[in-house]
């Protein structure tokens, strides 16, 4: 069933369910009211009689027959009947039969001075008015000082009672009908409203399904759909941005498999060009040792550019396990301007260490060496004739570690991409060796975060960049995934 017929059914169950509550609740309320109000008028002539036919012949206590009759034929226009008993429980109007009694129970309780509500005297034993019409009645005592003197029924035709109820129900009836045409007009009205806002969320979604992201619903923050149109706006936008990411992502990761194709292609090339020389023997001897060599070196560089890609996927899924410890990280600095020293001089750059003497940090020894390789082999591939500085120093609950250059630094926009995957600040300085595969930032900050520790990175075009990392104390590690 469609959202708008089931907004019309419930729409019109709603209305339709209060509708016959307040029918039956206003038709009981007429019903009682009028039984209450013919009572009390009953019971009104009731008083009036008694006192008035008491009062003609208040010393003999007789009650005036012509009076009584008189009363009758007045009250016979509302048709209203009576008949009035006397202390002995006979009927002396309108014709005395001795026969006629009240019940003996009845009776007795007019003498305790209670008053008797007869609602139809057909549906109960007792005191009627006819024996083939229905009436609602009273009967009332009379006492003359302190005394019972006699007694009256008297009551209306139901029949006439109900006759003002039916015309209530049927007022009633219109009313509802009435209601129930504009409980669907409205009804419908609301659902369409509601459907046409639900159609124009669905045609937006279809429309993001296929690859539009361009799209905005208007929320003016009303009511619920205004919040899930505003909630699907957020959703858009992330989409894009994620749409834009993956697109960038797929940039980059083309570009290192072209990148990467071409690297390996350089080596493989020199490596089967030395193979078929030695196969046919056309190297001379004098050369050979020099050709393996070459072939020891591009073989090498084939394994670490693999090497890197399972390192880092490792290191990214983390697969590797840490063994942290405390050691002075100034020994590891200094090992490591002694390894880089023919890079750096090769580059014309100069490498400067700044750190105590005893510098004590909560690591493992052997990626924490990876850390700080990386980033200077990323500092020496990107700085000529100028200064690579590698700092380190205690502070709270941990050690800092910065590695600055002076070459030739990221804009604002390469910075926000410089730690992800295959991404190459600057491709066209891209040297050979360690680094081309753009995966040693990558390496670096999944390797600091699994440290539970920081990084950051400052940088200016063509001022050089600071990479500076925390790694924190026992105790005091911030881990967040691997993987953000």
């Amino acid at each position: 069933m469609k959202l708008l017929y089931q907004h019309l059914l419930a729409f019109l169950a709603v209305v339709l369910t209060s509708v016959a509550i307040m029918g039956v609740s206003v038709i009981h309320y007429t019903r009682e009211a009028a039984y209450e109000q013919n009572f009390i008028r009953l019971e009104g002539y009731a008083n009036a009689i008694g006192e008035q036919g008491l009062n003609n012949r208040s010393h003999s206590m007789v009650l005036d027959g012509d009076f009584l009759l008189k009363m009758q034929n007045v009250m016979s226009g509302d048709d209203v009947t009576m008949r009035i008993f006397n202390n002995q429980n006979e009927q002396i109007f309108p014709v005395p039969r001795t026969d006629l009694r009240l019940p003996s129970k009845v009776f007795a309780n007019l003498k305790r001075g209670e008053s008797l509500r007869i609602r139809n005297d057909h549906e109960k034993s007792g005191a009627k008015l006819s024996t083939s019409k229905a009436y609602t009645s009273v009967l009332v005592p009379w006492f003359y000082k302190g005394k019972l003197v006699g007694a009256i029924l008297i009551g209306s035709r139901v029949a006439n009672l109900e006759a003002s109820i039916v015309s209530e129900k049927r007022n009633l009836l219109v009313a509802l009908l009435f209601s129930l045409l504009v409980g669907l007009i409205l009804s419908l009205v609301i659902s369409l409203y509601s459907n046409q806002r639900i159609k124009r969320l669905s045609q937006a979604t279809q429309k993001v399904a296929a690859g539009n992201f361009a799209i905005h619903l208007e929320d003016k923050g009303n009511d619920e759909f205004d919040e899930l149109a505003r909630n699907f706006n957020k959703m858009v936008t992330a989409l894009e941005k994620s749409q834009e990411e993956i697109a960038a992502q797929e940039k980059r990761r083309e570009q290192f498999m072209a990148d990467a194709a071409h690297e390996m292609r350089t080596p493989l090339t020199t490596i089967n060009g030395i193979l078929e020389g030695l196969q046919y023997d056309v190297i001379p001897d004098d050369s050979k040792p020099k050709s393996i060599a070459l072939m020891q070196r591009e073989t090498k560089r084939l394994i670490r550019l693999v090497n890197e890609n399972l390192d880092y996927e490792k290191i990214r899924n983390n697969q590797i396990m840490l063994v942290k410890a405390n050691f002075n990280a100034t020994q590891v600095l200094t090992d490591l301007l002694t390894q880089m020293k023919n890079k750096a001089q090769q580059m014309n750059d100069k490498l400067v260490l700044s750190a105590p003497d005893e510098l004590p940090v909560y690591a493992d020894h052997d990626r924490f060496t990876q850390i700080m390789v990386n980033l200077v082999q990323n500092a020496l591939q990107f700085t000529q004739d100028g200064t690579v500085t590698i700092s380190g120093r205690r502070v709270e609950h941990g050690t800092e570690f910065s590695v600055k250059d002076t070459g030739i630094g990221m804009s604002e926009e390469q910075q926000k991409y410089i730690f992800e995957r295959f991404y190459k600040a600057d491709p066209s300085r891209a040297r050979s060796g360690t680094g081309e595969s753009g995966l040693g930032l990558a390496i670096v900050l999944s390797l600091v975060k699994q440290h539970g520790g920081q990084i950051k990175v400052e940088s200016k075009p063509q001022q050089g960049s600071t990479f500076t990392f925390t790694i924190f104390d026992h105790g005091y590690e911030q881990y967040v995934k691997a993987n953000e």
